[in-house]
């Protein structure tokens, strides 16, 4: 099979220590395929290491076995900061784990993409879904910047905007344990100054990122994941709003607080940008 011989023998081996409950076919109860999955990684892992050189601090909050949502930060024109978070979880941790990431709605009108991210656990950002990841003691990553976040022009670099608060709904729902992170260096990695309203509607993207070199390609640029411990909270999923909201607030302070801590890592090297 093609998607084997894609993959590498380090990320063949990790593979085995990933706790899915994969079938004789490769396959898990969503219809993850181990196959796939290894063609990823092996993709993921050359970005991760020698392309934009991320280094990853407190990856060892994240809970070893059982459910959790990983929440951080959107930026930089494209995922790369999910493709980040994904990688980091995988290579760093012992044993690995394989975070499940809520795809945005416009995604499944792309007909070959949409199929491949269902196969690396990628799924439609639906409720149904993110809850039966969770009740499946899985690590579900969110970003309820949502494609507000990647959407951010270079001059608004590091400011968060609006959270969707159904995260927070849902993990009090599942009795999830929220781990905050943050990822630094996706605005300087693609820095989008103007968005292509036309070729957005021609691919039914929400925008099309337009950079000062014109192409949406990020550069090589060094990037850093900074997790923290996990956070949780009181509930059942029908608190009103303002509790709600307010809960949302203490992850945003949470998040930009380590996006603060990542900028000021940056500037005390030597000729660093913040």
């Amino acid at each position: 099979m093609i998607w084997d011989r894609l993959t590498d023998p380090v990320v063949r081996e990790r593979l085995e220590g990933l706790d899915l409950p994969f079938n004789r076919y490769g396959l898990d109860p969503l219809g993850i395929s181990k196959a796939h999955l290894g063609a990823f990684y092996s993709l993921l892992r050359p970005l991760y290491q020698r392309y934009f050189r991320v280094e990853t601090f407190g990856v060892e909050h994240v809970p070893a076995t059982g459910r959790a949502m990983i929440i951080g930060n959107h930026s930089g024109g494209l995922p790369v900061d999910a493709g980040m978070a994904v990688a980091a979880l995988f290579f760093e941790l012992d044993p690995p784990r394989h975070a499940h990431g809520m795809v945005e709605k416009f995604a499944n009108q792309w007909p070959v993409l949409s199929p491949l991210f269902s196969r690396i656990g990628q799924l439609t950002g639906l409720p149904e879904h993110a809850v039966r990841m969770l009740e499946d003691d899985r690590l579900l990553m969110v970003f309820p910047e949502g494609a507000r976040g990647t959407g951010k022009l270079y001059k608004d670099k590091y400011k968060l905007v609006r959270f969707g608060t159904g995260f927070m709904r849902i993990a009090l729902q599942t009795r999830s344990p929220i781990v905050p992170f943050a990822f630094v260096g996706g605005e300087e990695a693609l820095p989008v100054i103007h968005h292509a309203n036309g070729l957005a509607r021609l691919t039914g993207a929400p925008y099309w990122p337009v950079t000062p070199y014109v192409l949406p390609v990020p550069l090589p640029f060094p990037c850093q994941l900074w997790f923290d411990e996990p956070m949780v909270f009181e509930g059942d999923g029908t608190e009103s709003d303002a509790i709600i909201e307010g809960y949302v607030a203490q992850v945003k302070a949470r998040i930009a607080a380590l996006i603060e801590k990542g900028r000021e890592f940056r500037r005390g090297r030597v000729g660093g940008a913040s």
